[in-house]
């Protein structure tokens, strides 16, 4: 038997659940993010005609996946104009009707449709002589809309960025660049610990901050507890003042609990709990499988990841005479924004006007409200414009990161095909953070599932029995949506148990994957993989060299297909990756240049999560918690798969493939299976000299 779990009805569920618990009064309950679906009459409300002139308010966050470029190609294509004849705004709370987070690659998948339809409606009405009223939405079919059957002028072609210009030139663009007049600066701090552990102030030494330059205000306020965190907020001058009045304030505090390295991967140790419980709290797959001798037995390891964006969240607030709380915030999601203000400050919803900004990175890690709700108390406090920026420290111990994970993934094969597949894994919570909800609550949603864990989990390779199921757990830090969800520590483990099930049947790993392939469109990106990527490089002697493959569907829309060549020194166990390669197909695609562009995000993502990145609970920086360097990147090509198909997501696809071909690769050069990431120098060290 094979369950389905989908997003939707789990926020569906998960609503029927909360409409039982939710009492009159209860203001301290989580706010819920609203998803309301896109559709062409909401699209009326993202563009406007006035005076002659077009507008585009851009119904998506702007975080670097230069959306905002490709929507515009497409209105352009609908209204028949060219790109310097219409405008492209950010959207705020008080430009459009509201809209969903942007998460899950869903801008193009989703929304351009609708934004087509509105416009065609606009360019009908116009035809006919209507230039001002209420329109009513046309339904046009796909195949009458310019930009989506291939017939636009702009669509399919690579245009300047919108705010690209400002981008290179540095003109104001981020929460960050916001100034405003008597603007004050703004730092909420907290005791050394993840916000899940109870944590509450002892001491502080207000006279002596009192004394430091540029010292204004300290603020107590039971609003600005964050989960079991208390805050106390420090208000300065100058963005420097900050760090001398933390200094000065000496602030001592109780902990209550524990977040170390080793009590987090013991609690979702795999072993131990397939030990302890046979079956696992969901399934993903469930056919009844023989016990008996395995072909394959892999254990593999994924570690807590930051998010690392290179923006540090910052958002700015400002108080009017007249009760008006006005925002400007770098957010995935401006009306969860508004809501959560409201609803913690008790002010009503007309009277607060979120801006959205153009976001330095976010990768899913500024869907929830942070540093918004920070700027917002202090600003009500004094009155006074104050803008809070978190330092990287912050980022790293306070904010919500990628779940660790443990997996056990064993194989069956017969005649050299695959047989029985069982893949058992524990992690904990994403769509259902931890981050947001409290934990009584979250052991309601543990009845739903979470899409976010399962996610990518699905074998996308034909077996005679499949059984996949997950525990969830919740963790003592923050775990909540990064980059793909659980795709990508999911594709890591299937696609490094199939390339050992191709070294078990005495195949190529190319072959045999195309023996299991059913997806035809699969099929395509990885044949189009291997037949476009380069010859193998000839390196000089005494390296080890390694080609991997990997492939991969990410939410069941968009394909992938990677191919990557490394090179082992066998005295130091340095890994380099030489070149990596990858086929996408994520259907008929907007604009070419973007789309390569957030595929080599995700190859370095890939190579971040098998060479660099982990985290724990006393890192500070990057290099406490590193990402990749620039010069450990290989050559990076990218070949786009369009036979046409609707559009879907490409922002995070070639992360089930990037990350295993490189692993995949190390294998083939060296005979060791990397099972712990990030990959551990001492391990293959150690492999290396006894096969030496």
């Amino acid at each position: 038997m094979t369950v389905q779990i989908h997003r939707r009805r789990l926020l569906g569920g998960l609503g029927a659940v909360l409409s039982v618990v939710f009492l009159p009064g209860c203001s301290n309950l989580p706010v819920i993010p609203k998803r309301p679906s896109p559709e062409a009459r909401a699209g009326l409300s993202w563009i406007s005609h006035q005076a002659g002139n077009y507008v585009l308010t851009v119904p998506r966050a702007e975080m670097g996946q230069n959306i905002a470029t490709a929507l515009k190609q497409i209105a352009c294509d609908e209204l028949g104009i060219s790109p310097n004849q219409l405008q492209v705004k950010l959207h705020g709370t008080d430009s459009i009707e509201r809209v969903r987070a942007t998460v899950g690659s869903e801008s193009v998948m989703e929304f351009a449709l609708p934004l087509a339809r509105a416009c065609a409606t606009l360019r009908q009405a116009m035809k006919n002589g209507q230039t001002s009223g209420k329109l009513d939405p046309i339904e046009f079919p796909r195949e009458q809309l310019r930009s989506l059957s291939g017939q636009g002028q702009w669509v399919g072609r690579s245009p300047q960025l919108e705010q690209g210009l400002e981008m290179v030139t540095g003109k104001p663009l981020y929460a960050s660049d916001v100034r405003l007049p008597g603007m004050l600066y703004g730092r909420v701090i907290r005791a050394p610990a993840p916000p899940e552990i109870d944590s509450s102030l002892q001491t502080l030494d207000e006279a002596a901050a009192s004394q430091v330059k540029g010292f204004v205000a300290l603020v107590r306020s039971q609003k600005l507890q964050m989960a079991s965190s208390e805050g106390v907020g420090i208000v300065a001058q100058t963005p420097g003042a900050l760090d001398r009045i933390e200094q000065a304030l000496n602030a001592r505090w109780s902990v209550q609990g524990q977040a170390d390295t080793q009590r987090i991967q013991q609690a979702i140790d795999i072993d131990r709990r397939m030990s302890a419980h046979l079956k696992r709290d969901k399934y993903i797959h469930n056919d009844p499988i023989p016990e008996g001798q395995w072909d394959v037995d892999l254990r593999i390891d994924v570690p807590i990841a930051a998010h690392a964006a290179i923006e540090p969240r910052v958002a700015v607030a400002q108080m009017h005479a007249d009760g008006r709380l006005e925002m400007w915030v770098g957010s995935q999601d401006v009306f969860y924004q508004r809501d959560v203000v409201c609803r913690r400050m008790g002010i009503n919803e007309d009277k607060v006007l979120v801006h959205g900004c153009r976001v330095g990175g976010a990768f899913g890690g500024k869907t929830i409200s942070t540093v918004e709700l920070e700027a917002a108390v202090l600003a009500h406090e004094l009155k006074m414009p104050v803008k809070v920026q978190w330092t990287r420290a912050q980022e790293l111990l306070q904010a919500f990161h990628r779940p660790p994970s443990s997996h056990r993934v064993r194989a069956r094969l017969q005649n050299g095909r695959l047989l029985h597949w069982s893949h058992d894994f524990a992690s904990s919570h994403i769509l259902f953070t931890g981050a947001v909800l409290p934990a009584w609550m979250q052991k309601i949603t543990d009845f739903i599932g979470d899409d976010g864990v399962a996610r990518g989990a699905a074998l996308p390779y034909k077996a005679q029995a499949k059984r996949t199921g997950f525990d969830l757990v919740r963790l003592p830090v923050h775990t909540g949506p990064w980059r793909g969800l659980g795709a990508g520590p999911n594709a890591f483990v299937i696609e490094s148990a199939m390339d050992e099930c191709a070294r078990v049947a005495g195949l190529d790993p190319v072959e045999f994957r195309l023996q299991h392939i059913e997806e035809p469109r699969l099929k395509r990106v990885l044949e189009q993989a291997v037949a476009s990527a380069p010859q193998l490089p000839q390196l000089g002697k005494g390296w080890l060299h390694g080609r991997g493959v990997a492939c991969g569907i990410y939410k069941k829309t968009s394909f992938a297909a990677v191919i990557a060549d490394v090179k082992v020194d066998p005295v130091s166990s340095e890994v380099r990756v030489l070149h990596m390669h990858c086929a996408h197909d994520c259907g008929h695609v907007v604009n070419p240049d973007q789309v390569r562009a957030q595929c080599e995000g995700n190859l370095v993502w890939g190579l971040g999560m098998v060479l660099t990145e982990s985290w724990s609970v006393d890192a500070r920086n990057f290099g406490e918690s590193p990402i990749p360097r620039i010069g450990q990147l290989p050559s990076l090509s990218v070949h786009l798969v369009d036979h046409g198909e609707p559009p879907s997501g490409a922002g995070e696809t070639a992360i089930v493939a990037s990350g295993a071909a490189i692993a995949n690769a190390v294998r083939a050069a060296t005979g060791w299976r990397v099972q712990q990431l990030p990959l551990q120098p001492s391990e293959l060290q150690r492999h290396l000299k006894g096969q030496s």
